[in-house]
């Protein structure tokens, strides 16, 4: 009889009867794949090409009923189990090596309540997808800003992005779930069911099950915004980013300003002269009045003498789609990511040291402004626990070619140390890579012991541990490293 190799939880080698992978696929809509299938190449691909695992299975779920059963799969096999949303994590974990990758991808459907601004959201829906059916009412929850991140993912591991300031982080925004627990039980949780769970899934990842629906509350946002470019010679660096941080210690909540140090792109409003020189860009929206966010924006023109700029009345759909061509598929990714709630002079100069040596014309470092409705946040009232984190500093490696895999990490790696002296100490579990498990217990602080509990109760073996993963209360790191 025909058999299927796979890694158990525990990474060992099993075989799995081809009777029942046929079993297995029958009941799910998009039917599975395995490594003899013609579109498993193309399904087991991530957004970052540094990624190049091979599942054993890959289980297109199409509706809310394929995810149990394809759980309840891999629980009575100990299957190795990874879940695709968007596929877009740093750290891959979308795909699981020799084991069985739920792919959520093809559930995208958004439904949009405006009377009660709500958005109902599926699990493989993109940033994008929600952006243009909420805005469609006029309407908004604060997401990333690159269009083609899965909102799941996003949404587990905290999510920030241009409204945050004004609305908060995107787990603020969330009012329930449809969790899939390891039992195969879909339960519908938030604050006044399962509220554990719920708190949990708050900033813990995809620790605890597989999310097959989010319910998000929805702000009037747009559809115009005042938003746009203002670009800095490096020369000027120093300036003009401890002017910009001396401005964003009293900015209001609907202007957000973050700043972005690499070699320019080819942007149309920028001289050719300017193409690939060193810069200090700093992208900012306003989402109140486009009038005031105009008269509010100003100061960022006057920092120092910029080589141009580009603001003015946009769409916020449009501005949510502006980095997309920076951070398309198929490139090579390494991110390192610092905390900070102050940024003093010396921490201003590492980064532009670091970013003065940057290996590569992708390669940046960015800071992003966080601050109002998030800090208002007490840090237990969700499992995300950085609300005292006013600025995310993310050490971007970005390249194409693999023989340039350790000098662009070690790149990364050493502007990360140069920085984190001054940094708090914790870390944005969306930023971290695979070789940072280390860093999840700092990353929780003080929500760790419960979020450990949760899982114990959820899911004592550990069935989801593909993730910055947070072991079980009463088990010991074992859980974590297997």
């Amino acid at each position: 009889m025909h058999s299927l190799p796979y890694l158990t939880l525990d990474k060992d080698v099993r075989q799995v009867r081809q009777s029942d992978v046929n079993a297995f696929a029958a009941q799910i809509r998009g039917g599975v794949l395995s490594p003899a299938d013609g579109t498993y190449d193309e399904a087991r691909k991530v957004w970052n090409a540094s990624v190049d695992r091979r599942p054993a299975l890959i289980a297109r779920c199409l509706s809310d009923s394929d995810v149990p059963v394809a759980v309840r799969f891999a629980a009575a096999h100990r299957m190795l189990l990874s879940v695709r949303g968007g596929g877009h994590h740093i750290a891959g974990n979308a795909v699981a090596e020799g084991g069985l990758m739920l792919d959520l991808s093809g559930m995208r459907t958004i439904s949009i309540d405006a009377a009660k601004r709500t958005a109902r959201v599926g699990p493989g829906a993109l940033l994008g997808d929600l952006d243009a059916a909420s805005q469609a009412h006029g309407l908004a929850t604060p997401l990333g800003i690159n269009s083609t991140t899965g909102v799941a993912g996003l949404t587990l591991g905290g999510g920030f992005g241009w409204l945050t300031r004004r609305h908060g982080m995107t787990i603020d925004n969330l009012l329930n779930a449809t969790v899939v627990t390891p039992d195969g039980a879909a339960r519908v949780v938030s604050a006044t069911s399962e509220p554990d769970l719920f708190w949990a899934l708050r900033g813990g990842g995809g620790n605890f099950g597989v999310v097959t629906s989010f319910e998000f509350r929805l702000h009037p946002v747009g559809p115009e915004v005042y938003a746009g470019l203002v670009v800095y010679p490096f020369a000027q660096a120093r300036q003009v980013l401890r002017a910009w941080r001396d401005f964003t210690a009293g900015t209001p909540d609907e202007l957000s300003v973050w700043t972005v140090l690499r070699k320019a792109p080819a942007l149309p409003f920028l001289p050719a002269s300017a193409h690939g020189t060193d810069v200090v860009i700093f992208p900012l929206v306003y989402s109140g009045d486009v009038e005031a966010g105009k008269h509010v924006a100003a100061s960022v023109l006057t920092f120092g003498d910029p080589i141009a700029a580009a603001l003015g009345p946009t769409p916020y759909t449009a501005f949510q789609t502006a980095f997309d061509p920076l951070l398309t598929p198929g490139a090579r990714n390494y991110w390192k990511s610092n905390n900070f709630n102050t940024l003093t002079d010396a921490a201003l100069e590492l980064m532009m040291a670091s970013a003065a040596e940057s290996p590569g014309p992708e390669c940046e470092i960015f800071v992003a402004q966080l601050g109002g409705a998030m800090a208002r946040v007490k840090p237990g009232a969700t499992a995300f626990v950085g609300r005292d984190a006013r600025y995310i500093m993310n050490v971007h490696g970005r390249w194409s070619d693999a023989n340039d895999d350790e000098r662009v990490r070690a790149w990364a790696r050493q502007a990360f140390a140069d920085a984190a002296p001054h940094a708090t100490g914790s870390g944005y579990v969306n930023f971290l890579t695979d070789d940072e498990a280390e860093r999840v217990a700092a990353s929780y602080g003080t929500n760790y012991e419960r979020l450990r509990a949760v899982k114990h109760r959820f899911d004592p073996h550990n069935l989801f541990r593909m993730n910055l993963n947070i072991a079980p209360d009463g088990a010991s790191a074992f859980w974590a490293s297997r």
